[in-house]
């Protein structure tokens, strides 16, 4: 699931309270203006997370493929990671893959942009009313549109049309998803990561956040087949920690999913015993909890065990 930096970088939520920690109007924005088919959203806060001194280890892991071109193509409208405070990203059924798409907020000038944007010979695309620069030939190829100062959107060609629809009050959005909504009240907004999945996203994120450290071949979505909901926060200071809670159909499919995550846990233990001798076992401390149908799983992670682990926090593909 590689998934997250400018997911560490940039990232996603959806409508949260300002002293939580999220921008309510740029949260609200995010949430009124994702297609009503998305599946799965993220916050990030890169404001804060610049501001760790293990941030450069936290940039290298976590930032996917596809994140990355989203850079690039930032970069070449004149806007860097550092113009980039707030983001939400949206994930939603593709062709292949899930699309990826999302809203950034910070320190950028529409005008500067579209000046950029002219002298790298850049023409810009009409869509639903805005302005938009793709830069890359494809219909899967990033277009970002600036639409108004510090408020970007960005994505494919194909997924930001949906999502300007939206925004623009012709589509529904993400807001009017009560499930997506009853969900956020339970999320932690103080954290400068997190995020919520339902349905075929919940096993797709775990795809990439726990990839698997030995030969071991799980189906995650005949896991998570009886998951509802995914809810994950991640905090990050002089420790990585990754908190998640998983709603399940009924109190037994909870107990059953507890049992399969106690048995992935011995396995990922001594796959890192035997990779990693005489380093600190991350999966030792992995707790896995049961409450009635929610199942909670906490991680753990020193800076050190989070570049040697291939299992563990690679977000954001």
């Amino acid at each position: 699931m590689r998934r997250i930096l400018l997911a560490l970088m940039v990232v996603m939520a959806l409508a949260g309270a300002a002293q939580n920690g999220a921008g309510a109007d740029f949260v609200s924005t995010a949430m009124a203006g994702f297609p009503a088919q998305t599946l799965r959203v993220e916050y990030n806060s890169p404001a804060k997370l610049r501001k760790l001194p293990n941030f450069q280890a936290l940039r290298q892991r976590f930032l996917g493929p596809r994140l990355q071109q989203f850079e690039s193509a930032l970069a070449q409208v004149g806007i860097g990671e550092n113009d980039i405070d707030e983001l939400m990203i949206g994930w939603k059924p593709g062709d292949k893959e899930m699309d990826l798409y999302g809203f950034a907020s910070g320190h950028f000038d529409k005008a500067q942009v579209a000046s950029r944007a002219a002298a790298q010979n850049l023409t810009s695309t009409p869509i639903a009313g805005q302005q938009a620069y793709c830069l890359q030939a494809s219909v899967a190829g990033t277009c970002v549109v600036v639409l108004e100062n510090s408020l970007g959107a960005f994505g494919p060609l194909t997924a930001l049309t949906e999502l300007l629809e939206a925004h623009a009050g012709q589509a529904p959005g993400l807001n009017s998803n009560e499930r997506f909504t009853a969900l956020l009240a339970q999320t932690r907004k103080d954290a400068p990561i997190w995020g919520i999945a339902l349905e075929s996203a919940i096993g797709d994120w775990f795809r990439g956040w726990l990839s698997l450290q030995n030969s071991l071949k799980l189906d995650w979505s005949r896991v998570f087949e009886k998951v509802d909901s995914l809810i994950y926060s991640i905090d990050a200071a002089d420790k990585v920690n990754l908190d998640i809670k998983l709603n399940c159909t009924t109190p037994e499919d909870a107990a059953t999913l507890r049992q399969v995550l106690e048995g992935l846990k011995m396995a990922q233990q001594l796959a890192w015993q035997a990779q990693n001798a005489g380093r600190p076992n991350p999966y030792e401390a992995m707790n896995v909890s049961l409450d009635g149908k929610q199942v909670a799983l906490q991680i753990t992670l020193g800076y050190a065990e989070l570049q040697l682990t291939s299992g563990v926090g690679a977000t954001n593909k």
